[in-house]
């Protein structure tokens, strides 16, 4: 994996954040203004696409949908399933030994199953 790469996914995760935290207020001052809302589903996936944290952040800072179930438990759960895979993510970082190794491995024709 090249810095460009890591580089690339970092910023990726800064902007679907801040894309996700905007989201949330949006929704919030719609919701004070009688407007049409952003759907739930909407905020969920921007979540599940990388944007948990910022949800989360902007849950907390802004006190939005802190107490709306499922909302509140979908949340969690998407939460939890990006840490695991983080986890993993790193422990077969540090298996392999670097993320360049890593990806050799993942692209190699081997790995794919091809001889």
């Amino acid at each position: 994996m090249t810095s460009q790469m890591m580089i690339g996914i970092l910023a990726y995760g800064l902007a679907i954040n801040c894309f996700s935290y905007g989201a949330m207020a949006l929704d919030k001052a719609k919701a004070r203004g009688g407007e049409r809302r952003i759907p739930e589903a909407t905020l969920l996936n921007l979540a599940l696409l990388g944007g948990s944290l910022g949800t989360v952040l902007a849950q907390q800072t802004i006190r939005h949908k802190t107490r709306k179930e499922p909302f509140r438990s979908k949340l969690v759960a998407i939460l939890l399933l990006q840490i695991v895979c983080a986890i993993a993510f790193a422990v077969a970082v540090f298996a392999a030994g670097s993320p360049e190794a890593l990806w050799l491995y993942l692209t190699s024709p081997s790995a794919n199953g091809a001889l």
